[in-house]
């Protein structure tokens, strides 16, 4: 099962390669909400694994805490997870939340075992034309963050600049529940989302991250984020990952 779902998403990534370089560009941002108690998410957490191992692709494992109580509390889980689902939602004009759900590029959304639909979505987001510009050097004070409009054409929002913290990998006995006696092994667990400015979508404009830009044992991302009306979260219009 593993080698042919590699398989798939490399022949996915073989026809967006001479468009999406890593280095070029900045990456697509693929929001997995998932939880440990959910019978349905194993196999999407597999996928989420697979999407890794490309460095155009930033795949990130929101886990929820909806599912806590039908026998096993998710040991990943935040309810601020649960908070962006239901905002996504809200953005995307549904009334419920699911896992395993995937958001890519914070505008489109699929099932996240449904392989061929992701990688369709991923591959549209890899072939658009990026409008901003988003880049990091190191500094006596820390790391400056470098931003423009390289489009010269209006964002569809403001923008919202937030630093993301993610643990790349570990593996949970889950005890109790849907998924008792499994072991499940997450990938880019996110721990922390923080916003650290805001930015009109006009000209270029700098910020500075204080170091450690991770907690130790953490690895850390940036994203650009439009806003939907009423303050959902929107496009993500740039991200990169840091080193």
């Amino acid at each position: 099962m593993r080698a042919i779902l590699a398989s798939l998403i490399s022949i996915f990534m073989s026809a967006a390669s001479g468009v999406a370089m890593a280095g070029d560009r900045s990456v697509v941002v693929v929001e997995l909400f998932t939880s440990q108690g959910c019978s349905s998410c194993p196999p999407a957490d597999k996928f989420l694994g697979e999407l890794a191992r490309h460095d155009d692709i930033l795949p990130l494992a929101m886990h929820v805490d909806y599912w806590d109580y039908i026998g096993w509390k998710d040991t990943f889980a935040r309810p601020e997870h649960t908070k962006r689902q239901k905002a996504y939602a809200y953005g995307f004009g549904t009334k419920s939340i699911y896992t395993p759900q995937m958001v890519i590029g914070g505008t489109d959304q699929a099932v996240g075992s449904h392989v061929m639909k992701v990688m369709e979505i991923l591959h549209r987001h890899q072939m658009a034309v990026a409008q901003v510009s988003l880049s990091t050097q190191d500094s006596e004070n820390g790391r400056v963050v470098r931003v423009a409009n390289i489009a010269n054409r209006p964002l569809p929002a403001p923008v919202v600049a937030q630093i993301v913290h993610f643990a790349p990998k570990a593996t949970v006995s889950v005890k109790r529940g849907e998924n008792a006696g499994r072991s499940i092994t997450s990938t880019n667990i996110v721990t922390d989302v923080q916003a650290f400015g805001k930015w009109d979508g006009k000209g270029e404009i700098e910020f500075l991250l204080q170091k450690p830009l991770a907690p130790e044992g953490q690895k850390a991302a940036i994203i650009l984020q439009a806003t939907r009306m009423g303050d959902y979260p929107g496009e993500i219009v740039a991200a990169i990952a840091l080193d």
